[in-house]
């Protein structure tokens, strides 16, 4: 906890001038709240004797009285501004970089965690961060000031009564740290739970037409309501024993009270000298002093609750932040004018060290050729993809393109070289227009239409609302294979030296793939092209077909060379034309 704290208010150090300011518009409120009592116990000496009230002392101490309040108020008021700002500015850095670290982290990290988990700990743990700082901000500097001003005002009217005060407020700490230590485990449990809970309905919600296909309406609801139950228990236990807290720190403060109060009549009795004696006016004032004292302690207990919760998101957070990172490319040279060559040597790459992918693959490829992946399901197709672009990283082996070896040029000059377009499509919230233009932001209108009209997709974009400037987004009711259209015309529009088609045409009718595949071989012209297709009337014309299997490449070239053969590939072929 110490440790977590110490790095969540390590960004708050840039904005260090709130924090003073916040200490300087405390130290004023406190100080001019902890006048009124003064004020108070003036005006009750001045009007405690029967038939003999001092009007006009008691007028000239109302005034002073009404205008310290105003003060009081005015600067408490600055000082939550300035812990406000101080609190979301540095809830703000962190949040920039959890989710820039979000862009940083190897793939292998994204792949293995949830969306809806990510989207929880940038999202929903930052915000309960936010909540934790600005309720303890607020209260832990007001409250420290309150502390020292009224125990300073107390030992001014009374020292002995002040230090009973003092000897036994250490009971409020003692009650409310062994709370505080039993419900850390407690938030530690129901901040991951919540994680679980946030991604497992963004993955049910997200997939609706599925749960709904497999007829696993039923099943999601129970899995849900199971984790909801957990959490409701794990929720319920850390609410009861942070709830505890304060009723705990309020009775003991209560018998603090009612020790002042004894002490203090007898003061105003004079029946001991050994407490010595004072006014009515002070005592009135030592008890408003005594309440104020004790009361930081009841609000500082009060948020241990929500400081516990807080530390626990943040350590989901730094959990993300201290994710290993892709290596920095800032000492690779940059990539330039790429030819189109590339090279595999002796490539070995597995996603997990007990389950072997790809041994010893080698494979050489001239510029301007189509090179043609095929295979079954989980031959390592998509696999050599995420070499070439480096998403993962070869176990051994080298990739070498246009003669350098990938490892020592940067990734984005290295993926740069490509277009791609995978199976799996995605639009972002945006005009088609920009969906179009995302490879190049400043594209013309006439070059993104001209993109789009070569892929076949111009016709169903004029028909939307607004046409090009229509907003589209992944829900906005565009057709699997619409948005395939878009994703292809971005590719168009960028017009790379190097293309990847991953299962491109995979969502198009017929009809339509004739016309994209006329298209992509205008497109593919003088480019090296790697492509990846079940369909493999798709690839018939491509320079090289690649026949995949455990990693391995067993057969290779053309498609009449490969049906000649009379291999694995024709069997492949052949199958899918056979009923």
């Amino acid at each position: 906890m110490k440790d977590t704290l110490k790095r969540v208010f390590s960004y708050a150090k840039p904005y260090f001038i709130y924090f003073i300011m916040t200490v300087i518009f405390a130290a004023a409120g406190v100080m001019l709240s902890l006048a009124v009592p003064i004020f108070i116990g003036e005006a009750v000496d001045c009007c405690v004797n029967k038939n003999n009230v001092n009007f006009d002392s008691l007028k000239n101490i109302l005034v002073k009285l009404v205008i310290t309040v105003v003060l009081s108020g005015f600067f408490q008021w600055l000082m939550s501004l300035c812990t406000n700002r101080l609190s979301f500015m540095t809830v703000r850095d962190l949040r920039t970089d959890a989710f820039a670290k979000l862009e940083r982290v190897p793939l292998k990290y994204i792949d293995s965690h949830t969306k809806g988990e990510l989207s929880s700990r940038v999202i929903n743990d930052i915000e309960i961060i936010s909540d934790g700082l600005l309720q303890g901000f607020t209260q832990f500097f007001s409250g420290v000031m309150t502390i020292v001003g009224t125990l300073a005002f107390m030992m001014s009217i009374n020292v002995k009564i002040a230090l009973v005060v003092v000897i036994l407020t250490p009971l409020s700490f003692i009650a409310a740290s062994k709370i505080t230590r039993a419900s850390h485990d407690s938030y530690v449990a129901q901040s991951r739970l919540r994680g679980d809970m946030v991604g497992f309905a963004e993955e049910m919600a997200g997939n609706q037409k599925i749960v709904k296909a497999f007829a696993y309406d039923k099943r999601a609801e129970e899995e849900f309501i199971g984790i909801n139950n957990q959490y409701g228990k794990v929720g319920a236990k850390a609410v009861f024993l942070s709830s505890i807290s304060n009723p705990t720190t309020r009775f003991v403060n209560g018998l603090i009270y009612a020790a002042v109060g004894l002490l203090g009549s007898l003061s105003v009795m004079g029946a001991s000298s050994f407490i010595g004696s004072m006014s009515v006016g002070k005592l009135s004032g030592f008890l408003a002093y005594s309440n104020q004292y004790t009361k930081p302690f009841n609000e500082i207990s009060g948020v241990f609750a929500e400081l516990q919760n807080a530390v626990a998101s943040a350590q989901r957070v730094f959990d993300l932040l201290d994710e290993e990172e892709v290596s920095d490319d800032n000492d690779k040279e940059k990539l330039e004018n790429c030819t189109g060559t590339l090279r595999f040597e002796d490539v070995s790459f597995s996603y997990s060290p007990d389950r072997e992918l790809i041994k010893n693959f080698s494979l050489d490829v001239e510029s301007g050729k189509k090179v043609a992946i095929v295979g079954r399901t989980g031959c390592g197709k998509s696999t050599v993809i995420n070499l070439i672009l480096r998403f993962y990283d070869t176990d051994s082996g080298r990739i070498i393109i246009s003669g350098k070896d990938t490892k020592d040029i940067t990734r984005d000059s290295l993926r740069s070289c490509f277009g791609m377009v995978l199976q799996e499509t995605w639009i972002f919230t945006g005009t088609a227009a920009e969906n179009i233009a995302y490879g190049v932001p400043g594209a013309s209108c006439e070059d993104i239409i001209s993109a789009a009209k070569a892929v076949h997709a111009h016709g169903f974009i004029k028909r939307l609302p607004n046409g090009y400037d229509t907003v589209i987004s992944e829900d906005s009711g565009l057709s699997q294979g619409q948005k395939q259209l878009i994703c292809i015309a971005r590719i168009m529009l960028m017009n790379p030296p190097m293309l990847i088609l991953d299962e491109a045409t995979s969502s198009i009718d017929l009809r339509t793939e004739q016309r994209i595949q006329r298209a992509f071989i205008r497109l593919m012209e003088g480019r090296t092209s790697f492509i990846i297709a079940h369909r493999l009337s798709t690839i018939k014309n491509s320079d090289i077909i690649l026949v995949m299997d455990n990693g391995n490449i067993i057969e290779q070239g053309s498609h009449g060379g490969l049906m000649k053969k009379n291999g694995f590939y024709a069997q492949l072929y052949n199958s899918q034309f056979v009923t």
